[in-house]
């Protein structure tokens, strides 16, 4: 166990696994602005990350002291009140043109939305201001053909993200992983980082294919169902979960996985360098890849940044409407 403060410290182990979850929120909840929740366990407490922000929003930090593989150490930060500044995801959420300036500095807006700017360039070591200066800059460009997905209907949105992201994926990733094992095994001798981006899409493609089956299976007809229940004054939904947020934080692991597999895709490839050696198939390739990993950095914003956010304010408005008509 690492040396840390004893004061706000929560040795999670020692507590019946009912009892984890509400323990650090009441933990939590405690905390004076800018104060500090230490919490110690025998497995990442990712989960508790999604929780902690799908039922008390951007009012924290989440910083790892030890990642394993046998213990997890998470200090998780009460922010001060001037420190809720606009998050990357909200920022292209409202303006994506935006989102243009956030790819060209490596800054991730979908998976990572709900870092500030301020944050996410002190992660990378960028300059705040001139970084700043650039999201200014867009404005003076007209919006062109940038559709409003943050002003659509819940329902069409996730119609939309069917009907052209998932089919994107579907269309896509069979050509993907067929390319990545021949470009490897064609050129995997002379250029060894093809063996692990065979591995990665091929883990891109088996993740991501379960996922857009519970998405459309599962989720999305439920978001759905929230948005015709209010349209037509009617009681919540009855769900085979309690709340949305569990589906929504199970997508949102499984978003950061595959951001994380492309993230390393783009590493190892130095940022998709073709070769000089490089055949057609290594090329298209190298290109498909970044194609695929530019239209799931949207499909992912679309989803992290505006379907769930607000699918849960939905949710809890439902929910407040249904309580009311009981006690009337």
């Amino acid at each position: 166990m690492p040396t840390v403060s004893q004061e706000n410290f929560l040795n999670v182990t020692l507590l019946e696994p009912r009892e984890k979850h509400p323990a650090i929120f009441r933990y939590f909840d405690g905390l004076p602005d800018g104060e500090t929740l230490t919490i110690y366990n025998d497995h990442d407490p990712k989960p508790l990350y999604y929780q902690l922000l799908g039922e008390r929003g951007n009012v924290f930090t989440w910083e790892y002291l030890e990642q394993g593989p046998q213990w997890w150490t998470v200090n998780i930060t009460r922010r001060m009140p001037a420190a809720n500044e606009e998050t990357l995801g909200q920022i292209a959420a409202r303006d994506l043109r935006k989102a243009e300036v956030f790819r060209k500095y490596g800054l991730d807006f979908c998976c990572g939305g709900r870092k500030t700017v301020k944050e996410a360039c002190a992660e990378k070591g960028l300059d705040v201001v001139k970084i700043e200066q650039e999201l200014q800059h867009t404005d003076k460009y007209p919006a062109g053909g940038a559709l409003a997905y943050d002003e659509w209907p819940l329902d069409f949105l996730a119609d939309y993200i069917v009907n052209t992201h998932h089919k994107y994926v579907r269309k896509t990733l069979p050509e993907l992983t067929r390319l990545a094992a021949k470009v490897a095994g064609v050129h995997g001798n002379s250029h060894p980082e093809l063996q692990g981006i065979n591995t990665l899409v091929t883990e891109i493609n088996e993740e991501l294919s379960a996922h857009l089956i519970k998405e459309e299976r599962v989720l999305f007809p439920y978001i759905k169902g929230l948005v015709q229940a209010e349209a037509k004054g009617e009681a919540l939904l009855v769900a085979p979960f309690n709340s949305v947020q569990q589906p929504i934080s199970l997508m949102e692991m499984e978003h950061e996985l595959a951001g994380k597999h492309l993230e390393t895709i783009r590493t190892i490839s130095r940022n998709y360098a073709v070769p000089e050696d490089a055949c057609a198939s290594y090329s298209l390739l190298f290109r498909l890849l970044e194609e695929f990993e530019a239209d799931l950095h949207i499909h992912i914003h679309l989803e992290n940044n505006i379907l769930f956010p607000k699918a849960l304010q939905l949710e809890k408005n439902n929910s407040k409407s249904a309580t009311n008509s009981c006690r009337l």
